[in-house]
């Protein structure tokens, strides 16, 4: 990993609630605002954003940890700001604080941590787990 990433580094967007972005539970409606998986997929990638600038071309993130609470709504057609803030580097891992806010509420706070890894080894893995899963299905159906 590059030494550019280092603690304080920092990446921010606005997004704005749709429909589509509301908890949904066997097709109802549970409330008219933005999910918690809404706010944690873009929570991830906030820290994406952190991580891949500083990545050397060997290297991957992947979701490793998350530590989310949603304080608060945001209804649909408000603004969204996710952010993440570096605070700790090391070797396999970067740990962001992140956030999210609307001009009114924090809707969102916690802490995301990816973890650093050579993708060609990664692809192998999950190539042979593939093969692994593939070859079990065809054993069950014959």
């Amino acid at each position: 990993m590059k030494d550019e990433l280092q603690p304080g580094t920092t990446a921010e967007f606005t997004v704005t609630v749709t429909p589509e972005m509301v908890p949904v539970f066997d097709g109802e409606v549970i409330h008219p605002v933005m999910s918690t998986v809404s706010m944690i997929y873009y929570m991830e990638k906030a820290g994406r954003y952190v991580l891949v600038p500083h990545l050397d071309e060997h290297e991957e993130g992947s979701g490793f940890a998350i530590d989310i609470k949603h304080v608060g709504p945001a209804v649909i057609g408000q603004e969204v700001t996710f952010r993440a803030v570096c605070v700790e580097v090391t070797e396999k891992r970067v740990i962001c604080e992140v956030t999210a806010d609307t001009a009114r509420n924090r809707v969102g706070v916690g802490m995301f941590t990816q973890a650093i890894f050579n993708k060609d080894e990664m692809k192998r893995r999950f190539q042979q787990l593939q093969t692994e899963i593939d070859e079990m299905e065809k054993n069950m159906t014959e």
